[in-house]
């Protein structure tokens, strides 16, 4: 790989396969959130971007088949939540823990399920100062959950979508401080950095301490059968 450089960020110098290797497994040990497979696959993979045409449709009609529900943009919903866990997990994790930022690029999908493939470990020395913000932003936001958001194939309203990529955010984070809490302040201080950037800002906010989070929109969890509220839900009167 070369250095690469966005509009308003240095030029990233490329890591070394194993070093993002060694991170990717790393941090996959934190949860099933945080695993991305690399190396030979041994399933059916295809380009995640083909998967985001369709709006991971194989995983809406299996979720609303489960359920029962009449209304597919729940389906939807929750699905892009869980997706958006699986993106931001890793990236926060290799980038804090490891200073390294993984090219998710080539990231390919299992057909068959909401499992995640690299066919190499790629990607780049994480940046100093608020340009870590930026690139993490860009490579999460812009080259995925922007993607996927416009190939869902059921209407679902774009601010409950951010609120859903910021929840998954804070979910990320919180995940990243409770299992190693020595990376409490930065994981913390790139999360909220992030919440200030482009479309995130304004979706949701830390209010407490704890990481506790609240965000400005519903996922439409409530409505599944046996569903609830979630804690950081904006329909609950928690302050």
């Amino acid at each position: 790989m070369t250095p690469v450089a966005w509009a308003g960020t240095p030029p990233l110098p490329p890591a070394p396969p194993e070093s993002v290797a060694a991170a990717l497994a790393e941090v996959a040990e934190l949860g099933p959130f945080f695993s991305v497979v690399t190396g030979e696959p041994g399933a059916m993979w295809r380009p995640v971007r083909d998967a985001y045409a369709d709006g991971l449709e194989h995983l809406v009609e299996a979720f609303t088949n489960r359920h029962g529900l009449s209304e597919r943009r729940v389906a939807a919903s929750v699905v892009q939540l869980g997706h958006a866990a699986r993106l931001w997990s890793p990236m926060l994790g290799c980038v804090v823990l490891h200073g390294v930022v993984p090219d998710l690029g080539g990231l390919r999908q299992r057909a068959d399920a909401s499992a995640l493939w690299l066919p190499e470990a790629r990607g780049w020395w994480a940046p100093r100062g608020e340009a870590l913000a930026r690139v993490v932003y860009r490579l999460v936001m812009e080259e995925h959950l922007a993607v996927l958001a416009a190939g869902l194939r059921v209407k679902v309203a774009p601010g409950l979508l951010l609120g859903n990529a910021a929840s998954a955010l804070a979910g990320a984070a919180h995940a990243v401080a409770r299992a190693r809490p020595g990376a409490r302040r930065p994981v913390i201080s790139l999360a909220t950095g992030l919440l200030g950037i482009g479309d995130l800002r304004g979706a949701g906010a830390f209010t407490g301490p704890g990481l506790e989070f609240r965000r400005r929109s519903c996922c439409l969890y409530y409505r599944l059968p046996d569903g609830g509220t979630c804690g950081d839900c904006c329909l609950t009167g928690r302050p």
